[in-house]
């Protein structure tokens, strides 16, 4: 079942991915693996942004790059515009890199230091739409600076990463992207590494994006805060699966999982802490030996022997909204949950 509810205004699955795999064998130790992502569906809508949220080590980045075909996957189906997509070949990841673009975290490690705007640029220019020459190249050049609203052209293109603030280089690696004219977007927390007074404007430059494109963009952050101005969608991730999805006003405004009620009341001022938060501290678990059943009940004050036992799967809270906990179902050993979420029961 995808985590993702039908939205009756999209403009079609750009990309989708179902049952998504990925264990990282342990050197050393037979037979064992990393479970970085479980069973994890994901689905990006033309002209949507989905936002993809956890804290670090919870599999977000490992998506992307799934996603990127970066990293082959261990099991799941991937399929853009409907097609399923195995990667297998140069030629294949090629063609299917024109179509769906990674914005890295990091924009200064993302572009060669020793090559100018202009190389970068005309290099990917070159790779994903034929060998452009004379005014046909410096049009395209012009172009993508222009949608990534650094202007004029000519102010950019001689400068190394070096002379440009973080930002102009987030902006460069953007427009990067844009030159393959993809149809899908993952951008893997694109503006963590940025100062807090530009992140907005880059949020604002990929929505403009969205917009004009009719881009499907995959938002990943460990920020649910900016995914609630940014994002259509959410989906939180804990420990390499999806813990609770729905429309982005109603995860980050009425959280369903407790897990979800911790990121919010753990950022931004650690001294405002709710009782519930507090009781949830601790360390993520290993992903290596993972826990039975929630993979949050080690950390969650609601848990009882159901959540150490059986894994939950998505359970529909509201319209809309989804939650991996036990506390939404109707077993009569349930968890018995407060008021500070979605639906929840504060009696048995």
């Amino acid at each position: 079942m995808s985590n993702e509810a039908p939205d009756p205004d999209d403009n079609g699955i750009a990309l989708e991915a179902t049952g998504l795999e990925k264990l990282f064998p342990v050197r050393g130790l037979r037979g064992r693996a990393v479970h970085a992502v479980d069973g994890v569906d994901i689905r990006l809508d033309r002209g949507r942004v989905v936002a993809l949220v956890g804290e670090s080590g919870s599999g977000k980045s490992t998506i992307a790059k799934l996603l990127a075909l970066l990293i082959p996957r261990t099991g799941g189906d991937l399929r853009l515009d409907g097609e399923p997509i195995s990667g297998r070949g140069r030629r294949a990841f090629r063609a299917y890199s024109r179509r769906v673009q990674l914005i890295f975290q990091d924009p200064f490690a993302s572009l060669n230091p020793v090559h100018t705007v202009r190389y970068t640029l005309t290099r990917s220019v070159r790779i994903h739409r034929g060998a452009l020459r004379g005014a046909a190249l410096e049009s395209a050049l012009e172009l993508l600076l222009d949608r990534v609203q650094l202007r004029p052209a000519s102010r950019y293109l001689e400068k190394f990463p070096h002379e440009l603030s973080g930002g102009q280089r987030q902006r460069v690696a953007i427009a990067r992207a844009l030159a393959a004219n993809p149809e899908v977007l993952l951008a893997d927390e694109p503006v963590s590494m940025l100062d807090v007074s530009i992140r907005l404007g880059i949020l604002n430059l990929l929505k403009d994006l969205r917009d004009d494109l009719n881009l499907a963009i995959l938002y990943i952050t460990h920020d649910i805060a900016s995914a609630r101005y940014f994002a259509d969608r959410t989906s939180v991730m804990y420990a390499g699966r999806i813990v609770e999805t729905g429309d982005s006003e109603s995860v980050t405004q009425r959280p369903a999982h407790p897990y979800t009620r911790l990121l919010i009341d753990s950022a931004p001022d650690p001294d405002q802490l709710t009782k519930a938060a507090r009781k949830a501290r601790g360390e993520a678990p290993s992903l290596v030996t993972p826990p039975a059943g929630c993979r949050f009940n080690p950390r969650c004050q609601f848990a009882t022997d159901l959540c150490r036992t059986e894994n939950p799967p998505l359970l529909d809270v509201d319209t809309g909204r989804q939650a991996a906990c036990w506390g939404y179902s109707d077993r009569q050993d349930r968890p018995v949950l407060d008021d500070t979420l979605v639906g929840g029961r504060v009696s048995s």
